[in-house]
């Protein structure tokens, strides 16, 4: 029995990309379960209008999801001791940059995110830290992705059920942030611990999040999380290719459907059949 979820951020409207991105979790948990959860883990972002407004969009929509939905600023201890447990392997370490900082060191190598972090403040020692953590300087935790992947100690696997299986690769990150002072865990930690402790069998998001994946079978390993299968579906894009985002409120699902639109419409512009 599939348990899927569709995973918005409460930041703003949703648009067509995620009509589709919800209609197409929606259909893989058919005879099973869909949940939904709100990625309100950046409280300095997130707004009670957006949160209330995807509701009432999902449900205009036709889908029907699990009460209560899940929200992450309310299970914050959850990654807190995800945190805890990395820290306790020694795999995390506090880094002082600003992203000034990083932009200056010179020309990092590409990953996924962007530039790899070149691990400034992996070298220093621990009175170091504790010093400069004492004063007052902000600083942001990052996982020693080298290191973890020596204490995984094996080869990771993780399947796509359209791209076939995958070797994980986590490496391609680099040090990545996974927790910040105003946000208690990065997207990274945050949403395989969700995913767990929800109990999803089938995670279904973009395509552009694959390359995450690898770094997420590393953390779920890491962790002792269960491994989902994922599916990973096409974009919508607007008419030059690009990704539909947030700020473009023309075709968000609150603007075309005050407009006129149907849900029926708004399927078929996405190319699903939901509810017929």
């Amino acid at each position: 029995m599939p348990v899927t979820r569709f995973a918005p951020s409460p930041t703003g409207l949703l648009h067509l990309g995620h009509a589709f991105a919800a209609g197409f979790a929606y259909q893989a948990a058919a005879g099973g379960r869909f949940l939904i959860r709100l990625e309100d883990i950046d409280q300095t972002r997130a707004r009670p209008e957006y949160e209330t407004a995807i509701f009432e969009d999902l449900a205009w929509l036709g889908l029907q999801w699990e009460q209560p939905a899940r929200k992450q600023s309310e299970h914050f201890d959850d990654y807190r001791a995800a945190l805890a447990k990395l820290e306790a392997m020694g795999l995390l370490y506090p880094c002082f940059c600003t992203r000034r900082d990083i932009a200056h060191a010179g020309q990092a190598p590409q990953g996924p995110d962007g530039p790899l972090y070149p691990g400034t403040c992996r070298v220093h020692s621990i009175h170091e830290r504790e010093d400069r953590i004492a004063s007052g300087v902000p600083y942001a935790l990052r996982l020693d992705v080298e290191k973890a992947i020596q204490q995984a100690g094996s080869t990771l696997l993780w399947s796509d059920l359209d791209h076939g299986e995958f070797v994980a690769t986590p490496a391609v990150f680099g040090d990545v942030v996974v927790a910040r002072k105003e946000t208690p865990a990065s997207y990274h930690l945050s949403v395989v611990v969700d995913d767990a402790l929800q109990g999803i069998t089938l995670v279904t998001r973009g395509e552009d999040l694959l390359p995450a994946t690898h770094l997420h079978r590393l953390l779920q390993h890491l962790l002792d999380l269960p491994v989902p299968q994922y599916r990973h579906h096409r974009l919508i894009v607007d008419e030059e290719g690009r990704r539909l985002a947030k700020r473009d409120n023309a075709r968000s699902i609150q603007s075309l459907r005050e407009s006129g639109w149907t849900a029926p419409q708004m399927w078929q512009a996405v190319g699903l059949a939901i509810n017929e």
